[in-house]
C-alpha cells in the first residue's frame, strides 16, 4: 500500500482469510460509510482512499499480527500502537488518534473497529496494545487479565423505528420496551405504546423486532437497562454482550442494524445515538426513573453521568436508569482497556501519555453530536489512576 496525504492514523489494513467468513468490510462500511461526515464539521470519518483502507474476511488475532507487521514496514521509525474494539466511539477516537499523533510524531495508531467482545478478547490475551469496550469487565476478568478499564466518553442507546406516518417522536415506557423485546407486546397499537402516544395513529400491524449480533457493547447497555427496569427481563434474559433473544432478527453492528430498520417497515431496533443521527432515523423518548420522557442529547446524557459513583481505581459504574429529572435512562460510559504489564515499556508509557491527553484536551472532541464529555470528578480520579499504573 502506498502512503497518501499526511494522515498517519489507520483504521484497518488489508488481511485475507478463509472464504465464507464474514469480513470486517461489511461491519465497517455498514457502520460508518453511508453518510460519513454528516455529524459535525469537526469530525472526519475514515475514508478508504485517503487512509488506504482495504477489507477482507479475517480472524482478529491474525489481523492484529498482520497490522503490526505492515505498519512496522511502512513506518519503521514509529512506535506502533494497535487497538481493537467497539465501533461506537470511533468518530471521537479517530479524531483523538490523529490529533495525538501531531503531538507525538514518534507514535502511530492503528485501530480495528470489530466490537466490544473482540476488544476485550484481544487486550486480555495480549494480542492488542489496548482494547475498547462499551461493556464493563467483571472484577474477575480484570484481575485475571491484569488490565485497567478507563472511561473515555459518554454515549447513549436509543430506540429507533420505522413506522409510516409517525412524524412525532414516539414515547416509550420501560414496560413497553421490555415487552417488545420479550415478545409479549407484538402490535404497534398495543395500549402500552398507543396509550403513551395518543397523537400518533399507530398501525395494528406486527412489530418487526431487530437486535444486534453477539459481542456488541450496545447490547450490553440495552440489556443492562432492561434488567434494571423489568424483573421479567432480568430473570428470563439478563444482561451481557451476548444474550438469548426471545424474539427478533439479528443485525451485525450498529450501522447494519440502523440500515435494517430503515429498510424494514414497522420495525424497531436500538443503536448508539450517533448512528441514529447518521442514518437520519427517528428515535424515541424514553421514560426515566423520575417518570419523565426524555430524548437523548449531550445534556441529558451528562445529567445521567452526574449521578455516577465509582470506587477508587474502579471506573465501571453503570448509569442506566439513573435518577434525576433530566437524565436520559439508557446512557453509558465507554471504556479503553489497558494492560497493567505490557512487554514494551515504551508502549506502556505511550498509552499512558495518550490517556492523559484524552482526559484533558481530548474531552473537547467528546462534545460532538451523539457523545458527551466525562464528568470532571471521573477525569480527576482517572488521572490519578494513570499515575498509579505500574
Amino acid at each position: 500500500m502506498k502512503r497518501k496525504g499526511h494522515t498517519q492514523f489507520v483504521v484497518l489494513v488489508a488481511c485475507s482469510g478463509p472464504k465464507g467468513i464474514s469480513g470486517l468490510a461489511d461491519r465497517f462500511f455498514g457502520e460508518f460509510l453511508p453518510r460519513r461526515g454528516e455529524f459535525s464539521q469537526n469530525i472526519s470519518f475514515p475514508n478508504s482512499e485517503r487512509n488506504n483502507v482495504c477489507f477482507r474476511g479475517f480472524w482478529p488475532s491474525i489481523l492484529v499480527l498482520a497490522l503490526v507487521g505492515i505498519a512496522a514496514s511502512q513506518y519503521p521509525d514509529k512506535l506502533h500502537l494497535v487497538g481493537v474494539g467497539t465501533t461506537s466511539p470511533l468518530p471521537v477516537y479517530s479524531v483523538w488518534f490523529q490529533a495525538f499523533e501531531k503531538t507525538r510524531s514518534d507514535i502511530r495508531f492503528s485501530y480495528i473497529p470489530s466490537g466490544s467482545g473482540t476488544g476485550i478478547d484481544m487486550v486480555t490475551s495480549g494480542a492488542a496494545d489496548f482494547g475498547a469496550t462499551d461493556a464493563p469487565l467483571t472484577g474477575k476478568q480484570l484481575a485475571n487479565a491484569k488490565v485497567v478499564q478507563f472511561a473515555t466518553v459518554l454515549v447513549a442507546i436509543v430506540p429507533i423505528y420505522n413506522i409510516e406516518g409517525a412524524r412525532r417522536p414516539l414515547k416509550f415506557s420501560p414496560q413497553a420496551l421490555a415487552g417488545i423485546y420479550l415478545g409479549t407486546i407484538t402490535k404497534w397499537n398495543d395500549p402500552a405504546i398507543s396509550g403513551l402516544n395518543p397523537e400518533v395513529e399507530l398501525p395494528a400491524r406486527n412489530i418487526a423486532v431487530i437486535h444486534s449480533a453477539g459481542g456488541r457493547g450496545s447490547t450490553y447497555i440495552w440489556s443492562d437497562y432492561l434488567s434494571k427496569v423489568s424483573e421479567a427481563w432480568r430473570t428470563r434474559v439478563g444482561r451481557g454482550i451476548e444474550v438469548e433473544w426471545p424474539v427478533g432478527k439479528e443485525a451485525d453492528g450498529n450501522g447494519n442494524l440502523a440500515k435494517m430498520v430503515k429498510s424494514t417497515p414497522d420495525s424497531i431496533g436500538y443503536v448508539e445515538l450517533v448512528h441514529a443521527l447518521q442514518n437520519r432515523l427517528p428515535y424515541g423518548q424514553v421514560q426515566n426513573a423520575a417518570g419523565n420522557f426524555v430524548s437523548a442529547s449531550a445534556a441529558t446524557i451528562t445529567a445521567a453521568a452526574a449521578t455516577a459513583r465509582s470506587r477508587p481505581g474502579d471506573f465501571r459504574a453503570s448509569i442506566t436508569n439513573a435518577p434525576g429529572e433530566r437524565s436520559y435512562p439508557i446512557s453509558s460510559f465507554t471504556w479503553i482497556l489497558v494492560s497493567e504489564k505490557m512487554e514494551s515499556t515504551a508502549k506502556h508509557e505511550a498509552v499512558k501519555d495518550f490517556l492523559r491527553w484524552a482526559l484533558g484536551e481530548g474531552q473537547t472532541f467528546a462534545e460532538s453530536p451523539g457523545f458527551a464529555r466525562l464528568p470532571g470528578s471521573i477525569v480527576e480520579q482517572e488521572l490519578t489512576a494513570i499515575e498509579n499504573l505500574p
